[in-house]
């Protein structure tokens, strides 16, 4: 039986995606401004894996083991520790929320790199388009520090490896944990991070400088981005498919420079604006790919099933708790 195609995306459910996944930037520099940032860390990863791993359990899903939940915790360091504690760091040393957004929001075009390094696919002109223009996203995007700091410094080295931990994650995640539930997957993800972040923060010293905002942005950083975001994230891929749920990526940096305005007072400067535009193309080209050449596979593969293990789609199930 040929398998069905996913359902056209409601505009109500892509505005909900789009604007969870992107308040997760300025509150996460709300947190982080207000908290140190790896108690920030704690506080995430120790009451987002509490959160879903009860869901995990009321819903009767059971836990990976042996093998496959070394994967899932290996995934978890990759997605969870490497990601979030270098994007954290970032935000301490300066980062700005809408700077965060344009870089990981390169994540599908970084994934289809790596896709083509690790599983030697080839890119295709789009692709190769998508790829310039994301680099000249993140260039346009870091300009003012570049100019700044006479070169690159500790904070776009940050977001760069943020970037690559969240891309090289969910490589590993569709290679190897593609058929674990996600509330399983992520629930796992969270516990393992908890304990590098909990040594982080014991190495470090644990500042609050506002407790109002400090708890209210925890709060929000943990039930609206690493428990709702999630869950409504990938519900869209579930029901609507990763090339289409790849798309709102073109607007997620502009979303989280608004609500960095409106939150937090941060604009945009004219390098950052640039970086949306080209960021946008560059992420359309690669949706419009991907959707592209799963619509050939379905064509030559009616079961859904071949080499599916082995492609990488660009937007993966756990890359959004951010």
């Amino acid at each position: 039986m040929g398998s069905m195609s996913p359902a056209r995306m409601p505009i109500q459910t892509a505005s909900a995606v789009t604007f969870f996944y992107a308040l997760g930037y300025p509150v996460g520099n709300l947190a982080v401004a207000s908290m140190s940032p790896m108690a920030v860390l704690v506080f995430r990863f120790g009451l987002a894996a509490a959160i879903l791993g009860t869901w995990t359990r009321l819903a009767g899903v059971r836990l990976p083991t042996g093998r496959k939940l070394g994967h899932v915790m290996a995934t978890g360091v990759l997605m969870q520790v490497v990601q979030f504690c270098a994007l954290y760091w970032a935000v301490q040393c300066g980062a700005p929320a809408v700077l965060c957004a344009v870089v990981i929001a390169m994540n599908p075009v970084a994934t289809a790199i790596l896709g083509t390094v690790v599983l030697r696919e080839r890119l295709g002109v789009k692709r190769v388009t998508a790829l310039a223009l994301g680099v000249g996203a993140v260039l346009a995007a870091c300009a003012s520090r570049l100019v700044a700091a006479h070169g690159v410094d500790w904070v776009l080295i940050l977001l760069v490896i943020a970037l690559l931990g969240l891309a090289a994650g969910g490589v590993y995640q569709q290679r190897y944990c593609a058929d674990v539930d996600f509330r399983a997957s992520c629930a796992v993800q969270n516990a393992v991070a908890f304990f590098p972040a909990l040594a982080l923060a014991s190495a470090t010293p644990f500042v609050v400088h506002d407790h109002t905002k400090a708890w209210f942005a925890v709060g929000a950083v943990v039930l609206c981005n690493a428990t709702l975001g999630v869950s409504l994230y990938v519900r869209a891929i579930n029901l609507h498919g990763a090339a289409a749920v790849a798309m709102l990526s073109c607007l997620t940096p502009a979303v989280a420079g608004v609500l960095s305005w409106l939150m937090l007072g941060e604009r945009p400067n004219v390098g950052i604006a640039i970086g949306m535009v080209l960021g946008a193309a560059a992420c359309w080209l690669n949706a419009l790919n991907a959707g592209a050449t799963s619509g050939k596979q379905r064509q030559h593969d009616p079961s859904g099933r071949g080499g599916r293990q082995d492609r990488i789609d660009p937007v993966h199930d756990a890359a959004v708790a951010r």
